[in-house]
């Protein structure tokens, strides 16, 4: 993302390039100024400071866009609770241990929090919350510079007494104060920085690196839910490859997802295989390319319309970045010289199974990015189009809903510097998605049924629901797949033939 209003070139912005900034921002602001300024004057006839703070302060400077807005204050909650009560649509109590209380007016949602003086033990991740009386010393205990930068209200005056302007005009990102204390106090804020990192594009300050390789290990009091949220939002972000090379190289990754560490295994010199780390990063990067393009077998299941992953994709880019994580387990140097990773797919699978249980991702997720991983090979069967129609409809139906997702990964995993080889494989996958489309047209291959339900399995065998009729629904199934269309008296047929084999084997 290119630096909007030249900040990528100011090292030490000077007053008036900082004035002008300000102006800058306060314009874009523009649209919430009515509802901030009628807060500012309400707290400020009370007699309380009210201040915007915080993220979407940073993000007014950067252009972009800041969902919610969020201000602190002088006053207790109760006291934003009386003070907002007849002027807001709508309020809410979300943290009042914490001193937050958030409220709706219009379409704007709107958090205030008392201003914090918070104390850690530094052996769990829970502070003694203390409010406190002033924005400085409020603003001080913020993650990082760029969101310790404030506005007052109603006079929009600009706050910044830890540098933040000139650390966002430098694309930096530094603490307000010592970063292994920061760190110490909440040991979160090292994968907030490398989700930062992935967001905003800023590069750490030296220090700040140093510490998190220093003190990674002590994210191990962080619970899996917070870990996973941050996770979340890197690889979310505009460049989470970034954020992933900040995690790896200063051994956050070792606390969260290890298996990417894992990933960067010993190049011999002989160069018999590919760097997985780089390759898988690639891919992660390739696959971000192909969000939002259709394809040519649209897929209407799992919000996935029209054939168009929409990006930012969450299992699309989650299942580029593990697809290989079965590899180091599985590699095997050959007595010819060569490396294998027999069944890596297999084994990945079930490690990405694993670490998002570990992570506390949802069923459906994890499901999701599992199968993707399992299935991230299966087209390398294809050969040069020599599959039968029956094996097209298996890659469909195994595929199901991710099917969209799988044609994303697949092309991504190609990261061959051959140009004539990328292009044959590229070709080759064009002419699939085509007898895909094909056969879709054809028998509406992704609504692929056995021809016989089971009530009808239950009828002709004489047997009722089960272990036995699932065996028998799961055969038919198969059978069209292979045959395609055959029609329920050849279907019965094959069933019966089935049933009589299986009275014959003793089942």
């Amino acid at each position: 993302m290119a630096p909007p209003l030249g900040l990528g070139t100011v090292s030490s912005p000077a007053q008036t390039q900082i004035d002008d900034l300000l102006k800058e921002a306060v314009r874009r602001l523009a649209p919430v100024l009515p509802v901030l300024g009628e807060l500012g004057e309400i707290f400020a006839a009370a007699g309380h400071e009210l201040a915007l703070v915080g993220g979407p302060v940073r993000d007014a400077f950067l252009g972009r866009c800041a969902p919610d807005l969020d201000l602190t204050t002088s006053a207790r909650p109760e006291e934003i609770e009386k003070l907002t009560a007849g002027w807001a649509d709508a309020q809410w109590d979300v943290g009042r241990a914490f001193g937050t209380i958030a409220l709706r007016k219009g379409a704007d949602l709107i958090e205030i929090t008392t201003y914090r003086a918070d104390s850690y033990d530094h052996t769990t991740r829970k502070p003694t919350v203390e409010f406190g009386d002033d924005l400085v010393a409020d603003l001080v205990r913020r993650d990082f510079t760029v969101n310790a930068m404030a506005l007052r209200l109603p006079s929009l005056e600009f706050v910044d007494p830890h540098g933040g302007l000139a650390d966002l005009a430098a694309r930096r990102l530094d603490t307000p104060g010592a970063p292994e204390v920061s760190f110490a106090d909440d040991p979160l804020r090292m994968m907030r920085a490398a989700r930062f990192v992935s967001q905003i594009g800023f590069d750490l300050a030296p220090e700040v690196r140093t510490a998190m390789v220093e003190m990674a290990e002590s994210l191990g009091m962080v619970s899996a839910e917070r870990l996973r949220d941050e996770f979340t939002k890197l690889m979310l972000g505009a460049d989470p490859v970034a954020g992933i090379r900040v995690m790896v190289d200063t051994g956050l990754a070792e606390r969260v997802v290890p298996e990417l560490s894992a990933l960067r295994l010993e190049i011999d010199e002989h160069h018999r295989h590919k760097d997985v780390y780089e390759h898988s990063l690639t891919v992660l990067r390739q696959a971000i390319a192909l969000e939002s393009a259709p394809d040519a077998d649209p897929d209407e299941d799992a919000g996935v319309v029209g054939g168009v992953v929409p990006g930012p994709d969450l299992v699309l880019r989650l299942a580029a970045l593990l697809h290989d994580i079965g590899k180091p387990p599985t590699r095997r140097f050959e007595s010819g010289g060569g490396v294998s990773f027999h069944h890596h797919e297999v084994v990945g699978a079930k490690m990405t199974t694993r670490r998002m249980r570990a992570l506390r991702y949802d069923k459906e997720t994890t499901r999701s990015v599992a199968r993707l991983v399992e299935l991230h090979l299966r087209f390398h069967g294809y050969g040069g189009g020599e599959w039968t129609d029956s094996a097209v409809r298996r890659y469909v139906t195994d595929a199901g809903p991710m099917l969209s997702r799988l044609h994303r990964l697949t092309r991504a995993d190609c990261t061959t510097r051959n140009a004539k080889k990328a292009a044959r494989l590229w070709r080759t996958y064009d002419e699939l998605e085509a007898r895909i489309a094909r056969l879709t047209a054809e028998e509406e291959l992704k609504k692929v049924r056995p021809e016989l339900d089971g009530n009808d399995i239950s009828a002709i065998l004489g047997i009722p629901p089960g272990p036995v009729l699932g065996r028998a629904y799961k055969h038919l199934l198969a059978f069209r797949l292979d045959a395609g269309p055959v029609g329920k008296e050849a279907a019965e047929a094959e069933l019966r033939r089935w049933w009589a084999e299986q009275a014959e084997c003793g089942d």
